[in-house]
């Protein structure tokens, strides 16, 4: 079965601000990498797309039972997508966050 992905505004929000805070997490560095902002795009991308094939391996989020979340590795941490998976065979997906941050935006 397949899925159809879909990202809340606040989703396509999250993801521009973690490119910006890599963006000027490497520019404030000596030997700063601008691919690495890319780079975390492309894991998030790549990880969001394993959600049109696999959202029920993710694991439950805190007790909701209609919350998931999928952690996306990349690099010594990665970042964690916070979705639902309503019917027909369609995932919303509400928030990323890095896995560092404290919690999920306000929704």
């Amino acid at each position: 079965m397949s899925f159809s992905v879909f990202l809340t505004e606040a989703a396509q929000q999250d993801i521009q601000r973690l490119f910006d805070f890599v963006i000027e997490r490497e520019l404030s560095r000596a030997s700063g990498r601008l691919e690495a902002a890319e780079e975390a795009l492309e894991a998030i991308a790549a990880g969001l797309k394993r959600l049109e094939r696999f959202p029920h391996t993710c694991r439950k989020a805190d007790g909701d039972l209609a919350l998931r979340e999928l952690v996306i590795s990349h690099g010594a941490t990665g970042y964690v997508a916070l979705f639902e998976i309503t019917e027909p065979a369609t995932v919303i997906v509400a928030a990323i966050r890095h896995q560092r941050e404290d919690d999920y935006p306000s929704t």
